[in-house]
């Protein structure tokens, strides 16, 4: 049955509110007065499509929710903003999550119009008891990240892409620009599946922590529907866990030791071993020259250029793996906070970590130009949905040249011959 005006005002109204905006608000987003908003909620004026798909937009939807069989009034939205009420209201964060997951549903539509297999079952979810201690978090964390390592057949070599890395495991990754004190979040619908959304103005190093930070929220959390990770919020229970994951994903102990040890550090003060020929032992021992296993800055410069990671993020590994005490991690703090890893790296001609892909722009465009391509999409939708990307009208008329999809190319490929 077709939805009527007063249901579709009903819908707009429930909508509304799960994402609590005010009349006003949403007036002021559609400039238009907010009679007209109340107006539309009470089905006494008719909607338009172009209104519809901003409202649509504003809160967070597919427009086709509004005009489907069955309405639900909370979404994925509304699911992240009651974890967080007090984000609520922040604009960046707000206008980041809309726009994420507009662009997640128009590629999740074009993965439909394309006959995409979209099939998440790869991605696993681990069942684990809430923490009751951080220490028990931390725990958690070490195990479930040897064991994704062990699935994903990584063993302890470096990731050389953690964001690709999440595309393959069908979890849709994008950039915004977020405030300082927010690194990432992460959001779980139905029409956009698994969405991490990482914080573009911070440091490449930092977005792949970011990145595998997420990835514990989606592993451990996602049922929650969706988290915002804070600084602020750094001592929650989930929030260590998933610091502690990311650490041991990017730098797991095995590849650490075996890094140092190539350096010829990283050994015990002290080294005995024991052979048995089923009667008796001969034990040996050996000791290395003194001060011949001290970590240096230079150690941590190249430990953290080997993994992608800041070289702050490595000394917290270091310590949490005890290859370093107090007295060791606090001196070497000392001269990094001073800028001496950063002189160290830039005198061996040691790039910053590389930064990773934005999934979420390469993904809509292919999928736009294919959908182009087969005559799927007008031109008009392409370029809404270059826009959405982040491309401008002479960028993807760049594009378009560059894959020969230009328009004379596209009509010899869309006309059969005769």
């Amino acid at each position: 049955m077709p939805v009527d005006q007063q249901e579709l005002g009903r819908r707009l109204k429930a909508a509304r509110e799960a994402s609590r905006l005010t009349q006003d608000e949403v007036a002021r987003h559609l400039g238009v007065s907010r009679s007209t908003i109340a107006q539309m909620e009470l089905g006494n004026r008719a909607v338009t499509s172009l209104e519809l798909d901003r409202l649509a937009y504003l809160y967070g939807r597919d427009i086709g929710a509004f005009l489907a069989h069955e309405f639900r009034p909370e979404d994925a939205l509304v699911a992240v903003f009651r974890r967080h009420p007090d984000m609520a209201r922040d604009d960046q964060v707000l206008a980041a999550v809309r726009h994420s997951l507009a662009a997640g549903r128009e590629i999740t539509n074009l993965e439909r119009l394309l006959g995409v297999d979209a099939d998440l079952t790869a991605l696993p979810a681990y069942s684990l008891k809430t923490p009751a201690t951080k220490w028990e978090a931390i725990q958690q964390a070490e195990r479930i990240a040897a064991e994704e390592r062990r699935r994903l057949g990584l063993g302890d070599a470096p990731l050389p892409g953690v964001a690709e890395l999440l595309e393959g495991q069908g979890v849709r990754t994008a950039k915004a620009d977020l405030p300082q004190d927010v690194s990432g979040l992460t959001v779980a619908d139905p029409d956009v599946g698994v969405l991490v959304v990482v914080n573009g103005t911070h440091a490449p190093g930092r977005q792949r922590f970011s990145y595998a930070h997420e990835y514990c929220h989606v592993l451990l959390d996602r049922d929650e529907k969706g988290a915002i990770s804070r600084t602020s919020q750094r001592d929650t229970l989930p929030e260590v866990r998933a610091n502690a994951f990311a650490a041991a994903f990017l730098m797991p102990p095995g590849g650490v030791i075996g890094f140092l040890q190539g350096l010829a550090k990283g050994r015990a003060s002290r080294l005995k071993a024991e052979v048995f020929d089923e009667e008796s032992a001969l034990t040996a021992q050996a000791r290395p020259a003194p001060k011949s296993q001290d970590i240096q800055l230079y150690d941590v410069v190249l430990l953290a250029h080997h993994f992608g990671v800041s070289r702050i993020s490595a000394l917290y590994r270091l310590k949490n793996l005890k290859l370093l005490d107090e007295t060791e991690f606090a001196n070497l703090q000392i001269q990094e906070e001073a800028g001496r890893g950063k002189q160290i790296a830039e005198t061996l001609g040691l790039a910053e970590p590389q930064e990773d892909g934005d999934g979420i722009r390469a993904r809509i465009v292919t999928l736009a130009l294919e959908a182009f391509r087969r005559g799927e999409i007008t031109r008009r939708k392409l370029e809404e949905l270059a826009a959405l990307a982040g491309l401008d009208a002479s960028a993807l008329e760049g594009l378009l040249g560059e894959a020969a999809l230009d328009a004379t190319a596209t009509a010899e490929v869309l006309v059969p011959p005769e």
